[in-house]
């Protein structure tokens, strides 16, 4: 690889570029909607301040391993591309280093895969040091295998998408000196690991429950966060807008404090060296005592995003959290749509704006987190049932009558299923 590359990582000149979109067998197979990806795909090269001009779509039975895209459509991009004046091609996959090499030499323009697309995304967004590291590393666990792929992209080209991140000096690293630095950056997220771990133990340890806010990209997250909590949280309509994790105090009808924390939006084909590398961060999801699964009610692809939502969940670990889903945006829906969403138990159609929906949302997260309120009558002399009503409730509101207290306890339902051979005999009345 050559030494003495140098260029320019900072433009004022946007992208110009093609968009395209290949559906293989493999593609069908997996029932994901290419149409629905390539506009995706436009979305993304939106966010990343690239001008789409044009998008191109090849139907192959799985794609060829010099190009990716047949031959003879590599023909009609390249006209394509000059019709339009385009100085990028982005591709809808992941493409090989041979394959971005190929093309390049093919096409005399810079080539950008989806996978690419994304890390430069979170490049842009990363402002904590945890940020930073996490698209670092996976920025550079991306590159090491294609090196030699993106030799005549780095030197011919100047700024713009896929420049972003780790800058000049690091993508010129020989393959060793990468691993060094992947190493390092490993070590480093170690260290911040131990940390956010430490003070999730001490959160836990005071009982504070927690709650994670996951959710597709773009589906409202971070504005129901600033509407339940009034965080000061930075809101756009477009994806991606929050990488790094925002926790903050919510306070349920009785009083009680819980602590939630909105999380990085997920995407079909999330890079799995993204997810890798921000493992510490979706962890808040793993460690939650419940998870609040924020959808996009307007969305045609509502259940897509759903489905992959929980394929990740799954990957995390987190599937089997209590969840409640919270289809957003109902001031956007159609009559049609609204009538196709799921109106049972841990389901709840709302709108971040509406002040009736938001206290919806706290007496949901409140009966789900510290169960029903129970009144327990303890004989006097049963100082150990009612410590034990201290320890595994929350005691509302304590009266005598004669020889025995009646305790009016909130008491989460996993914590009476433990206990409750020892308080079942005591229960005076229970408050659904």
């Amino acid at each position: 690889m050559a030494n003495n590359i140098t260029f320019d990582t900072e433009t004022d000149i946007p992208d110009r570029a093609v968009l395209v979109s290949l559906v293989t067998d493999a593609v069908k197979k997996k029932g994901i909607n290419p149409e629905y990806s390539l506009h995706e795909l436009v979305q993304l090269a939106e966010t990343a301040g690239v001008e789409v001009m044009d998008t191109i779509s090849q139907n192959l039975a799985k794609p060829d391993p010099k190009f990716f895209i047949g031959k003879g459509k590599v023909e009609e991009l390249r006209m394509a591309m000059e019709a339009v004046d385009a100085t990028t091609a982005i591709f809808d996959h992941e493409l090989s280093g041979a394959q971005v090499r190929h093309l390049e030499e093919s096409l005399d323009v810079k080539i950008i895969d989806r996978t690419q697309l994304i890390l430069d995304i979170f490049a842009q967004r990363a402002n904590t040091r945890e940020g930073i590291i996490q698209v670092e590393l996976a920025q550079l666990t991306y590159l090491l295998p294609r090196l030699s792929g993106h030799n005549t992209n780095l030197s011919r080209l100047g700024g713009g998408i896929g420049t972003r991140g780790p800058g000049e000096s690091k993508l010129e690293m020989d393959r060793r000196h990468i691993r060094n630095r992947v190493n390092d950056l490993k070590d480093q997220l170690e260290e911040i690991t131990r940390h956010r771990t430490l003070y999730r133990e001490r959160r836990q340890k005071t009982g504070v429950f927690q709650v994670a806010l996951v959710g597709y990209t773009n589906a409202g997250k971070s504005t129901l966060l600033k509407e339940l909590t009034d965080a000061e949280v930075y809101i756009q309509d477009q994806l991606f807008a929050t990488l790094d994790p925002t926790s903050r105090v919510l306070e349920l009808p009785t009083g009680k404090e819980v602590v939630i924390t909105d999380t990085v939006g997920f995407i079909q084909n999330l890079p799995h060296d993204l997810i890798a590398a921000f493992r510490a961060t979706l962890e808040e999801a793993n460690e939650a005592n419940l998870i609040l699964h924020v959808v996009d009610a307007s969305s045609e692809m509502r259940e897509d995003q759903m489905a992959v939502v929980q394929s990740i969940l799954v990957d995390l670990g987190a599937s089997d959290k209590p969840q409640i889903v919270l289809y957003n945006k109902k001031d956007r829906c159609t009559p049609e749509q609204l009538q196709m969403l799921n109106t049972g138990e841990g389901h709840l159609t709302i709108s971040a704006f509406e002040e009736a929906d938001l206290l919806a949302i706290r007496d949901a997260i409140q009966t789900t987190l510290t169960g029903d309120t129970i009144t327990f009558r303890i004989p006097a002399n049963r100082g150990d049932l009612a410590s034990l009503l201290y320890r595994v409730g929350e005691i509302i509101n304590q009266e005598f009558d004669g020889s025995d207290s009646l305790y009016e306890v909130l008491l989460h339902k996993d914590d009476y299923e433990k206990n409750g051979y020892l308080l079942q005999d005591y229960i005076e009345v229970s408050h659904t």
